[in-house]
């Protein structure tokens, strides 16, 4: 019967605290997924562990999770400061760059450049492609400033979801 009430309790946590756990344990680590998956599960580990601290009111229970959280995020990030970088003698092996990745870079994104709608791949290519300005993007294409900004937003959204699609970026 206490493993059924001990279930039924981390459920609970779980469903109320878990989107705050796993938004406060992000701004933690600087936005870096895994390390706020790691802080996010280990917490709720102590919490399994430790199930009689938060049988208690709704706020203490999620003030006591934040505080673990935090104490687990400080603790990662102590642990790598004691072990600093090891400087050795001799450097490692460099990579040989033959260009190839930059070719195929470039290539996936010229493919997915011809997918956009001419507005979208004109504000692109002038703007960081060419490094033509806002301002002089704005006058070569006859359009306001802030036409071009819009443009160029939506035109990178378009681009980031073509090259997503693709299994390019994540």
């Amino acid at each position: 019967m206490k493993e059924f009430a001990e279930d039924r309790l981390m459920r609970v946590l779980h469903d109320e605290h878990a989107a705050a756990l796993w938004s406060y344990a992000l701004h933690l680590t600087s936005g870096d997924r895994v390390r706020a998956e790691d802080v996010v599960q280990e917490t709720l580990l102590r919490a399994w562990r430790n199930a009689k601290v938060l049988d208690q009111s709704e706020g203490s229970a999620r003030g006591w999770l934040f505080t673990v959280a935090r104490r687990i995020a400080i603790d990662d990030w102590r642990a790598s400061e004691a072990h600093p970088e090891v400087v050795t003698g001799r450097p490692p092996e460099t990579a040989v760059t033959d260009g190839t990745e930059r070719a195929v870079q470039g290539w996936l994104v010229a493919e997915a450049l011809g997918e956009l709608s001419p507005r979208h791949r004109d504000v692109l290519v002038l703007c960081y492609f060419q490094g033509y300005s806002v301002a002089d993007a704005a006058k070569r294409l006859g359009v306001a400033e802030g036409t071009i900004k819009s443009r160029t937003h939506y035109a990178l959204r378009a681009l980031r979801l073509i090259l997503e699609e693709r299994g390019v970026t994540q």
